[in-house]
């Protein structure tokens, strides 16, 4: 049974109240139940985790080595600026997918920037909830 870990970045716990008109009414924990309920309905299992602090993200994309076979990961403003999760990501041999739940290339010039995405397998942005379910089919069927 393939193991998905899905890791979420800073703000994202406020899901559902914050900026509802870019990222939806849908909150963190609805998006990780849906993620759970898909996964083991392909026959995997599913651990989600969220975190507003860097170190502890990079801790846990550490600890995913050897213990996951693919993780599902929203870097949410990690994604622009921190060569450190990058650097983690580059350093396990876990595939990962990259996910936005906004457009990040139709936003403001420096969300456009992924220092994390060279690092990924794909990354999918712009298809809000639905975006973490295709990364986590894209996984599956990769692995």
């Amino acid at each position: 049974m393939k193991r998905i870990l899905l890791m979420n970045g800073p703000n994202l716990n406020m899901l559902g109240i914050r900026e509802p008109g870019i990222y939806g009414t849908d909150t963190l924990d609805v998006i990780e139940r849906e993620f759970c309920e898909h996964a083991a309905a392909r026959g995997a299992t599913a651990e989600c985790f969220q975190s507003n602090h860097e170190g502890a993200l990079i801790d846990r994309l550490h600890a995913a080595h050897g213990h996951c076979d693919g993780i599902v990961y929203n870097p949410g403003a990690h994604t622009h600026y921190s060569y450190a999760l990058r650097d983690a990501v580059a350093a396990i041999d876990v595939p990962v997918v990259e996910v936005h739940i906004s457009d990040i290339n139709s936003r403001e010039e420096f969300r456009r920037i992924s220092v994390i995405a060279p690092e990924c397998v794909a990354q999918i942005s712009g298809r809000g909830r639905q975006g973490y379910l295709d990364a986590l089919d894209l996984l599956l069927e990769e692995a």
